[in-house]
């Protein structure tokens, strides 16, 4: 099929034929010396189709434009009424038959031609904002490299199966999501994550689907195939995203449904009691809503379209309405303002009969069996002394918001916070609470650790502030949000100084896992339209509670890309303020749009009333308005650049609120 087959046969075809059609009319009209646009059959074209041949041929040829345009948009309003709709096909239909019965050829040819350049406008729109997904599903893999008894063989990407090695080569598309079991390379993730700088690749490190393979030879273990890759859930949420509508799209199309019938009957009602029918026929032309119409989902699915490139996957429309009224953002601290890698800072000995790996070795071996997430850097911390830290307690108790109590070699060890003291009938300190007050004051986390009942000494652990955590908080509140709250079960004191360097305007520490719901509840009835940023474990009550709930870095977890109101692929901070930005944006034009559309209307029906607008020229201005429409939508796809104020010149270390403190004190 040919180019140009293909045109003709798109939403461009009816058109470019009606537009033909027209212009031969013209010429055959000016052949004989009459005005081919003029309206009423004193002037133009006649009713009676009698006169020289030219200006009877050119009648006919716009009587054909005016069907070949016409006919489409009669079938369309017919197939409306037929499921109880009455749609602004309708209204043309019935102006362009009426104009087409008294004669007025050039109205009715020029008010199909211009509706149907109207439609090809709007579906070709449609296509360009969805263009994200059409792009997203051009980098789906079509063909894979694995290795079958010890070969290598192509083949389809679907096929290949669960846990089997795959091979992406330099240039080559990688086919699976996997873990990297061998070999190193650079990987373009810019289909995932938005991020345009390719990302190395090492043994252990996840791959994607889509992303495209830079320099380097990668053996990846398939881990996810087909339709669980995250690239195929990200292709699906899109899709959905683009497709569902937001509170003031079903409110327009509401309003539609009333809104139509009431311009037929005003037109009715016009003509029966002026007796002018052209009048009557130009108010249902002026009267269709096209630019309302299309206003708001061309903005959503250009906005939604924008933050699939930029790694942002916005839910739907409704999401996309409520997160531009964001005006509280609460964030949890460990792992979204600080890195959620913390380690051992500090092992203070309490027992003269101790010693530092005595203290060390006890609290490691407890938390042996923690899965509290400071286990972790008192194991490592362990085992780099040469502690032995293999092995399991016998028995593990953990106390919610206090610490862990464990049992080794028939001895009680209890580690964490001063109250878990209490809740083991620990009346004797040995100056922990000093300690613990010394440590926390230098934004540590202090951990007491006893032994048969006793205190044997305090451990502490800190955690480095993300460089990004500053802009952060700068950028939300420039993006409008006036409240920006930390969430923590942290120390009271380590909140307070991580809070301090970043810029957050309120703490809430020592929190349980219900607490951080009972905030987000607290912030609502306040009348803040909340975020909730998490990681959907011990936060998915709270995420569940907040107006928008938002995974961080969801490129690594399918639940959190089809659970999430807004999933950011990338684990990068500042694409949460962006996110915020682009649903403000799209909300402003989705505005923006009502307005033009509806004061184009307006000036329209006036014109009407005071003379001068006729179908035609309507029709004309209706379009333009939905132009201007399209055009003003299309600008959410432009990449807009952030501009920092607040990023340093030159790469800054990691810091942890323990320098903070430090810098303070000093």
């Amino acid at each position: 099929m040919s180019a140009l087959t293909r045109w003709l046969r798109g939403p461009w075809g009816t058109p470019i034929i009606s537009g033909l059609l027209i212009v031969v009319a013209a010429i055959l009209s000016l052949t004989v010396g009459v005005n081919p646009f003029g309206s009423g059959h004193q002037h133009g074209l006649g009713v009676e189709l009698e006169g020289p041949a030219p200006l009877v041929a050119s009648a006919l040829f716009m009587i054909a434009a005016a069907l070949v345009a016409g006919i489409p948009i009669i079938l369309k309003a017919v197939r409306a009424l037929m499921v109880k709709v009455i749609a602004i096909d309708l209204l043309v239909a019935i102006a362009a038959v009426g104009a087409l019965i008294i004669g007025q050829y050039w109205e009715a040819a020029a008010v199909t031609f211009l509706f149907a350049i109207g439609h090809a406008l709007e579906a070709g729109t449609m296509n360009r904002t969805r263009s994200a997904l059409a792009e997203l599903v051009a980098v789906a893999p079509d063909v894979a490299v694995v290795m079958r008894e010890g070969e290598q063989v192509e083949i389809s990407a679907a096929q290949v199966r669960p846990d089997e090695t795959v091979l992406v080569k330099n240039g080559a598309k990688v086919p699976v999501d996997g873990i990297v079991i061998g070999g190193t390379g650079a990987l373009d993730e810019a289909s995932i994550t938005g991020e345009s700088i390719p990302v190395e690749k090492g043994e252990g490190d996840q791959v994607f689907a889509g992303t495209i393979s830079g320099g380097g030879f990668l053996q990846v273990r398939a881990t996810g195939i087909g339709a669980d890759t995250t690239l195929a859930r990200i292709i699906h949420r899109v899709e959905e995203a683009q497709d569902a509508k937001a509170r003031t799209q079903t409110f327009m199309e509401r309003f539609s449904t009333w809104y139509t019938p009431g311009i037929i009957l005003l037109a009715l009602i016009t003509g029966l009691l002026t007796g002018n029918v052209v009048l009557a026929l130009t108010l249902l032309v002026i009267g269709c809503p096209g630019a309302l119409v299309i206003s708001i989902p061309v903005s959503i699915v250009a906005g939604i379209g924008r933050g699939a490139k930029d790694g942002i996957l916005i839910k739907g429309g409704e999401y996309l309405e409520t997160s531009a009224k964001i005006t509280a953002v609460a964030l949890d601290k460990t792992g979204t303002l600080t890195e959620g890698k913390p380690y051992l800072t500090d092992v203070t000995v309490l027992d003269p009969a101790l010693d530092r790996a005595d203290v060390l070795g006890w609290a490691a071996r407890a938390e042996a069996g923690s899965e509290h997430p400071l286990a972790r850097p008192l194991i490592d911390a362990a085992a780099s002394e040469g502690l032995p830290t293999h092995g399991l307690p016998e028995h593990t108790e953990p106390v919610p918001g206090k610490g862990i109590v464990a049992t080794l070699e028939g001895r009680r060890v209890a580690v964490g916070n001063l109250p878990l003291l209490a809740a083991e009938d620990i009346s004797e300190d040995r100056g922990a609470a000093a300690e613990v007050d010394r440590l926390a004051g230098l934004g540590r986390t202090p951990m007491v650790v006893t032994l048969d009942g006793r205190v044997i000494g305090v451990v502490a652990v800190a955690d480095r502030i993300r460089t990004d955590a500053k802009e952060m908080i700068a950028r939300l509140h420039a993006a409008g949000v006036t409240q920006v709250v930390m969430l923590t079960g942290d120390n009271r004191r380590v909140a307070e100084a991580v809070a301090a360097e970043v810029g957050v305007d309120e703490v809430r520490a020592q929190l349980l896992p219900e607490d951080k719901l009972t905030v987000v509840q607290q912030l609502q009835s306040e009348g803040y339209t909340v975020a909730m940023v998490g990681d959907g474990v011990n936060d998915a009550p709270a995420l569940a509670t907040a107006d928008i709930g938002v995974a961080m870095g969801a490129a690594g977890s399918g639940v959190a890309i089809e659970t999430a109101d807004i999933a950011l692929m990338k684990d990068d901070l500042l694409r949460l303020p962006q996110a915020i930005g682009l649903a403000r944006s799209t909300v402003s034009v989705m505005r923006q749009n009502i307005a033009i559309a509806l004061i184009t209307v307006i000036a329209l029906l006036v014109g009407v009333f005071a003379g001068g607008v006729t179908m035609a020229i309507g029709m004309l201005v209706h379009e333009g308005s939905v132009l201007l429409v399209i055009v003003n939508a299309m600008r959410l796809l432009r990449r807009r650049e952030q501009q920092s104020t607040h990023r340093p010149t030159t790469p800054a270390s990691p810091r942890t609120a323990q320098d903070v403190v430090e810098e303070q004190i000093v």
